[in-house]
């Protein structure tokens, strides 16, 4: 054999071991959303007319990051059970008729979330909601790789208030994540969030604007971060200290509103005004002129990142009923 064909032989033999593991990786997004949704159908049993909402919810974010995968995932896919598809149509028919034209205003783990803490007899223990959340992941029982499943939850609270829960973001992939960091701009999360994050995001390439939203909690405000998984406490990333000036010494920067921290916070402004009158950006660049250029922005790199993924976009954000 000519040393051409074994070069050849090798290089194909490479390429079939990654096509492989790229389908097997592919395929546990299927098995994911699969059993989250099973989960979910569980859950909302309990408590089924308070949170059917949720499931609808849900299933209308998979059904949506499913379809932008490569390969992707239709519905018919994801649930592979023809009577369980057809209950599930039947039930939730809205999901079906808008996943492949509305986007989510947020990922599937954070209707996870507030299925968990709506179903708790405790809302404020939260070593009871981060239990809770460590058992539904056990469940899913999926290995190291857990896509469509957050890995951090957020505490935010202020003395004498209730406690504002968040997880991180839970898409796989980098145009998915972008997407939904968009759309939680856009569309979900308070404005003080959404301004500080819109600082950053899109990347600089994609902004036209000096805008600076970010902030500076108060020392009375507490937002702590712990893994899922095992609940240890989680320092902020230097992205969340330029965000929203929270104390760390951690040098670990994920990308901007990713992380749990956001929509805890989010949570906790749109409930404690007075806590949000006094953490407004004081930058000579916070003018209502640049916020409209950031929001044109992010709503340009939205555009974007969707004709990336080969999205037709109706313009409209789904609306869970």
């Amino acid at each position: 054999m000519s040393s051409f064909h074994r070069l050849w032989q090798k290089a194909a033999a490479s390429e079939s071991q990654r096509r492989q593991k790229f389908l097997k990786s592919e395929d546990i997004f299927r098995k994911s959303a699969f059993m989250i949704i099973q989960e979910m159908l569980k859950l909302n049993v309990q408590t089924a007319e308070l949170t059917k909402v949720l499931v609808d919810e849900i299933l209308h974010s998979i059904f949506f990051l499913g379809i932008i995968c490569k390969p992707s995932y239709p519905p018919e896919i994801i649930v592979n059970d023809t009577k369980m598809l057809g209950k599930l149509r039947e039930k939730f028919p809205r999901p079906f008729e808008f996943y492949s034209s509305q986007l989510p205003q947020r990922s599937p783990f954070s209707c996870v979330l507030d299925m968990i803490v709506t179903q708790a007899e405790d809302k404020e223990n939260e070593n009871q909601i981060k239990q809770k959340l460590q058992e539904f992941i056990r469940q899913l029982s999926l290995g190291n790789e857990k896509p469509l499943v957050s890995s951090t939850i957020c505490v935010s609270q202020i003395p004498n208030s209730v406690r504002y829960y968040g997880v991180s973001m839970s898409s796989k992939g980098a145009n998915p994540g972008r997407i939904m960091v968009a759309a939680s701009c856009l569309e979900t999360w308070d404005s003080c969030v959404a301004d500080a994050v819109m600082t950053y995001y899109p990347p600089p390439s994609n902004r036209t604007s000096s805008f600076d939203g970010t902030l500076q909690l108060e020392g009375h405000v507490t937002c702590q971060a712990f893994r899922i998984s095992d609940g240890i406490e989680l320092p902020p990333c230097k992205s969340c200290k330029e965000l929203f000036g929270l104390e760390t010494t951690d040098i670990s920067k994920w990308a901007y509103g990713n992380c749990a921290e956001a929509e805890s916070l989010s949570n906790l402004f749109k409930k404690e005004e007075e806590v949000k009158m006094n953490v407004q950006p004081t930058s000579e660049n916070y003018t209502e002129e640049n916020r409209r250029t950031a929001v044109a922005d992010v709503q340009r790199y939205l555009k974007q990142m969707l004709h990336e993924v080969q999205f037709n976009w109706d313009k409209n954000f789904y609306v869970p009923q």
